[in-house]
Order: C-alpha cells, then structure tokens, then sequence
C-alpha cells in the first residue's frame, strides 16, 4: 500500500512538473509584463479561465504585502511559472502530502506526520534557492560571452539596445530571456536606466552590476561604451575563471561540511520510522538532561558546518 500510494504521488508530481515545464514563453513574458501592460478584454478574460479563483485571490492579497513582492521576486530569480498564489498552494500540497505520507509509514503517529509536515513545508523554498543559486551562476558564467557579443555589435554601428536586441536573439538562456525582457521593458516606453535596474533587481549579480553601472555612466557623461566594456569583460573573465578555480578546490571541504551536516538528522529520521522505541530511550534522564542533549549536538553540527562552510568561502 505505501509503495503503490508512493507510486500515485510521484506520478501527480510528474504530471504537474511537465504542465509547468509545458507552459510557452509568450505566457510568461505576459505574466511578467502584466505590471505594466494594459491587455485587453480578451486577454484578462483568458488568464480568469487559466487560473482558478482561489489562488487568484490569494495573489491580489498577498502580493500587495512586502512579503508577497519579496516571494514574487524569489519566485522570478528562479524562474519558476508560479504566481504566489499558486506558490503558496503548491506548498500546502506539499504540507498534505508530506504529512499524509509519513503518518502512514509512521505507524500513523502525529510526530511522523508532523515531520513530513515540516519537510512539505520548506520544501518549496529550498528548492527555489537551489534554483536561483543555478541560475545565478549559469548567468554569471555567461556574461562574459554576453559582454564580448555587445562589444562587437557597438563597434560595428549598433546602437545600445539594438546590442541588447542582439543579444536576446544569439545567446541562450538565462542570460537571453532577461535582456528579452529588458528590451520589451523599454519598448513599452520604459527608460533603459530602470529596465537596467529591474534586471539587476531580478539577478542580483555583481559583476551585471559593473556592466550596469558602465552603462548608465556613460548614457550621463559620455565617453566609448565599447572600450569601457571591453576592459570590464577582461575583467569579468578572469574573475570566473579563479572563482571557478576556488569553487574545484573548495568542493571537497564544501560537500563534507553538508553531507557530515546532514547526517545526524537523517539518522534520526531513519531511527524514527525504525524504531521509535530505541530513539526515545533518550528521553528516560528527564527533560532537562534530554534538552541539554539536543541543544548540545545541534550546537557542534550547526559550529562544525559554520566552520567549514567559512573556510571553503574565499572571496574573488
């Protein structure tokens, strides 16, 4: 019975990822841009019948808090096809069928459900960082074949945004679908100093910030944009190259630091669903011996991984 429920929850799984993968970039670039485009009837009444009413009104008052912007952001970083309602449905499926799936194999216990509960429950958000951290740095690796592809165009008569334009067209993504939307940003009647900045706001990068920053300086005083980010892409290059230098020569330290992490929590978990009986003895020295216990093993995991983690971090 838990392998065929197992069985049914991967497969609705599946299902949805190939409907969200399945979505085409034009309704994207439309979900993005409804911000500052004005649809007509037409279009207003499509989108009603796509999305359902409850997670439609969990978006007009979520997203309206900071904390819904803060989640539509991250939500954009990984460009993940969700709005927020749909996102924060998306984690109370995964509450439920977290919870159910371990009540069950839990000898249906409430701790058991409560900790698929709680795995359901950040699932979502470490899997939209683990995300944005991908794409970040896939976009980073690209910005240097993007900087010497806008210098090219610039030196053969192209105008920024028809640069910008080309870019969008050549390269692939991620780096060609934000400046597709920095380019549909402006041609709305958007300045190029906010589409700019909007684009630094979805990929917070500090290198995009350098070729931002150039670009935005020299629209104000002047001066050969072509040099400027021929010297900048030098630059940027070599900073990829020794990060991606420091990221082989940490990985070990890096990947230790998480697994020995990881580990005891696990283990408790295994021995949990095991046998909850031989996990429990902990408990017969009373509360306060069982909270000094749990208080001093999360502290040396928590140190130990602050330690390795600061080790493996050089700064480029």
């Amino acid at each position: 019975m838990i392998i065929i429920i197992g069985g049914i929850i991967l497969i609705i799984l599946l299902i949805i990822g190939v409907i969200v993968s399945s979505n085409s970039e034009r309704v994207l670039v439309e979900k993005r841009l409804a911000q500052y485009l004005d649809d007509d009837g037409k279009n207003s009444a499509d989108r009603q019948n796509q999305n359902s009413v409850i997670t439609d009104w969990v978006s007009k008052r979520v997203e309206k808090t900071s904390f819904g912007d803060r989640v539509a952001r991250n939500l954009s970083r990984a460009d993940m096809k969700f709005k927020v309602g749909e996102y924060f449905v998306l984690i109370l499926v995964c509450i439920l069928v977290g919870g159910l799936f371990t009540w069950f194999i839990g000898n249906k216990s409430m701790i058991s459900a409560g900790i698929g509960a709680i795995g359901g429950a950040f699932g979502p958000g470490i899997y939209m960082k683990s995300q944005q951290k991908k794409r970040l740095q896939k976009f980073n690796d690209q910005l240097s074949d993007m900087l010497n592809l806008m210098v090219n165009g610039l030196r053969a008569g192209y105008s920024t945004m028809q640069a910008m334009e080309a870019i969008s067209k050549e390269l692939p993504s991620p780096i060609c679908d934000e400046f597709r939307r920095v380019i549909q940003e402006m041609q709305i009647g958007i300045s190029m100093e906010t589409a700019l900045d909007n684009l630094l706001r979805r990929i917070p990068s500090e290198d995009l910030d350098f070729v931002v920053t150039a670009i935005n300086v020299q629209r104000e005083v002047g001066g050969n944009l072509s040099e400027i980010l021929d010297n900048i892409s030098f630059t940027i290059r070599e900073r990829v190259r020794i990060k991606g230098e420091v990221r082989v020569l940490t990985s070990q330290v890096r990947t230790s630091g998480s697994v020995l992490s990881l580990i005891p929590f696990f283990l408790v978990l295994v021995l949990w669903f095991l046998n909850p009986e031989y996990l429990m003895s902990v408990t017969q020295g009373g509360p306060i011996i069982t909270s000094a216990i749990i208080c001093v093993v999360l502290g040396l995991i928590f140190t130990s991984y602050f330690i390795m983690m600061k080790i493996a971090d050089i700064e480029v």
